[in-house]
């Protein structure tokens, strides 16, 4: 195996985050009630509102970070950092423009850095939920950048 590269296990119980600007968090909690079977065998957190909303609407257990624009993007992006989080549905607002947007990149660069599979759409995480590997333990290979910025190979 490359020494670049370092394998993180996921288990077959997937932990997942849930996000949504406000002018998805209707969208999303319609997703989240039409997948309430299969979300609900995987542990579920979520930044502040949407995790309220998700819990007292669709009656899903959901772990509340704080909201976007007060941390809960960065408490959820450290929680990816720290290998607790394994996947990311995050429906954005792509005409709106956000208060805490450099939060959201940031968010999103955590997720591809540490290979953890990202929907940003309802298709996309109807596409992630649907895959067989939800149901199955899968080995993520997360590139150790700072090995490779080391040695000059970009």
């Amino acid at each position: 195996m490359d020494r670049n590269k370092m394998i993180i296990k996921m288990k077959k119980q997937k932990r997942i985050a849930l996000i949504a600007h406000d002018n998805r968090k209707k969208d999303l909690i319609e997703w989240v009630r039409e997948n309430k079977g299969k979300l609900g065998r995987h542990f579920l957190c979520g930044t502040g509102t949407t995790a309220s909303l998700i819990s007292d609407m669709v009656k899903l257990p959901v772990h509340a970070y704080k909201s976007g624009p007060l941390g809960g993007d960065q408490q959820i992006g450290a929680r990816i950092a720290e290998g607790d989080i394994d996947f990311l549905i995050f429906f954005w607002d792509p005409l709106e423009a956000q208060p805490h947007d450099p939060d959201v990149k940031a968010l999103l660069r955590i997720a591809v850095l540490y290979d953890i599979p990202v929907a940003t759409n309802r298709s996309t995480a109807d596409f992630l939920l649907t895959s067989p590997l939800m149901e199955e333990e899968y080995e993520r290979m997360v590139i150790d950048f700072s090995k490779r910025m080391d040695r000059g190979i970009n």
